[in-house]
């Protein structure tokens, strides 16, 4: 008989692709996942898993270098944020049909916050994309997301790991994942060699793009941050503070801790890394279980 889980996962970034990983081993040991309830990256990697669509998901993912990933931000520069984040969304329902929250086979939440009402939002019912969209509007970098009378920006604002949200069954566990823990990293070694050319191309494009956003947002020569490192340092400090605020007030049965130095906010041409990281640190957790 399978152990269930309720399973939560943490905001983080790029460090979110390590939920696959985490997810798959899971499954691998016989654990159902009958729940998960997200934030942020963790709301996206759970509800496509939700949807049943990890692989094509992983899938896509790992080619993501190759799929040009600037040409899937569409760049807004507005007030209210760098990124509309519409692109990226309309690119997955080329191959993840989108549904209704209460017609998925398992619970699924997903965490946002109301700027406006300030407060949480937590996404049971409705669209899955409409609720992953907002969950992951990343203050200043994706534009909020405003339904009715809100403006609802990224869950892990307020709560980065939202464990007080969880669905729980009768004899279930409650495994929580933060991408964000304040460990050293584990880099996988065998992937070196394959990462280096993806490495090197997708700096490029961002070293072109951080060019051409000093045209428009100029920083001071003895700045040493640029504009994304700046976010990225913010970001990471934040929401690693909130969770862990928020795990020793709701200390789940497992903790898996991926390290938040594992990569920046905006690496995603580190996906198969990632992806291992988060199998090799369930692997551990799991073992020290025992």
């Amino acid at each position: 008989m399978k152990q269930k889980v309720s399973l939560i996962l943490s905001g983080g970034g790029a460090r979110g692709i390590a939920h696959i990983g985490v997810i798959e081993e899971l499954e691998k040991r016989n654990f159902e996942i009958v729940s998960i309830t997200g934030t942020s990256m963790g709301a996206l990697v759970g509800g496509i898993h939700s949807l049943g669509k990890l692989d094509e998901f992983k899938t896509w993912l790992f080619t993501l270098d190759k799929l040009k990933i600037f040409k899937l931000f569409d760049f807004s520069f507005s007030s209210q944020g760098l990124i509309k984040g519409d692109k990226v969304i309309n690119e997955l329902k080329k191959f993840i049909s989108d549904k209704k929250i209460e017609d998925l086979n398992i619970f699924y939440a997903a965490v946002a916050v109301d700027i406006l009402n300030k407060k949480e939002v937590v996404f049971t019912k409705g669209s899955i994309f409409e609720a992953i969209r907002a969950s992951i509007a990343i203050p200043t970098v994706f534009t909020p997301v405003n339904i009715e009378n809100t403006m609802l920006v990224d869950g892990g604002v307020l709560n980065n790991i939202p464990i007080n949200h969880a669905k729980r069954c009768p004899d279930d566990l409650l495994i929580a994942v933060n991408v964000n823990a304040d460990i050293p990293p584990y880099k996988p070694t065998l992937l070196k060699k394959k990462m280096e050319p993806k490495q090197s191309n997708y700096k490029k494009k961002v070293k072109d793009f951080q060019d051409h956003l000093q045209l428009i947002l100029p920083v001071n020569k003895k700045e040493s941050l640029g504009y994304f490192n700046l976010i990225n340092k913010t970001i990471s400090l934040m929401t690693g503070h909130i969770a862990q605020t928020i795990i020793e007030k709701y200390p789940p049965d497992i903790l898996i801790n991926i390290s938040r130095k594992s990569c920046g906010t905006f690496d995603f041409y580190k996906a198969e890394e990632l992806f291992e990281i988060g199998r090799y640190s369930t692997q551990k957790t799991l073992e020290a279980q025992k």
